[in-house]
This record gives structure tokens, sequence and C-alpha cells, in this order.
């Protein structure tokens, strides 16, 4: 599942959330946005995990838990495999 996190502080890099979301299972990548011009933190990013009830896991434990000066915000990425297999016919 992609996971999308918001509200990351700009001081974060991908090894100190990827290591957060690890504390709920396994994760396949972890990525901050960066400023293309800057190369700085845009304050969000996206985690994968592979297993769906470790991701769900990971989203509870983690929204609202404040990490450095601000407190994240953690929900399915809209993209996420699960959404688009939701509601059409022999989807599991």
């Amino acid at each position: 599942m992609q996971i999308l996190i918001l509200n990351i502080d700009r001081s974060l890099n991908e090894t100190d959330i990827a290591d957060h979301f690890r504390k709920f299972g396994k994760v396949n990548s972890c990525s901050v946005v960066k400023d293309a011009a800057t190369g700085k933190s845009k304050g969000f990013g996206f985690a994968e995990m592979p297993h769906l009830d470790e991701a769900i896991k990971a989203i509870a434990g983690l929204n609202g838990m404040k990490i450095g000066s601000s407190a994240l915000r953690v929900k399915r990425a809209a993209n996420s495999t699960v959404s688009k297999h939701r509601g059409k016919p022999g989807a599991r």
C-alpha cells in the first residue's frame, strides 16, 4: 500500500521517516519530496508497505505523532493499489 505522509518536519530525511514506519512492518520504499531548485524538503512524502495489515497499523500509529517539530498526518495515498481495486468486479 502506498501511504501519503504530510507535515514532515523539514529537517527529517527518508531514513528518519522509514525508521518510524519499520516499527510497524516491512517498508519497500520511503521518499520525501524535495524542491527541484533548492533540494530542500517540501514537507511531504510517501512510504510503500507491502502488507496491508502492517500499513494500516502504521497509519493508525503514526498519524498525529510528533516527530521533530511537526505532528505527522498519515493516510492511504489516493493512488494506492488497494484504493484502485476497491469496487471493481473480481477485486479482493
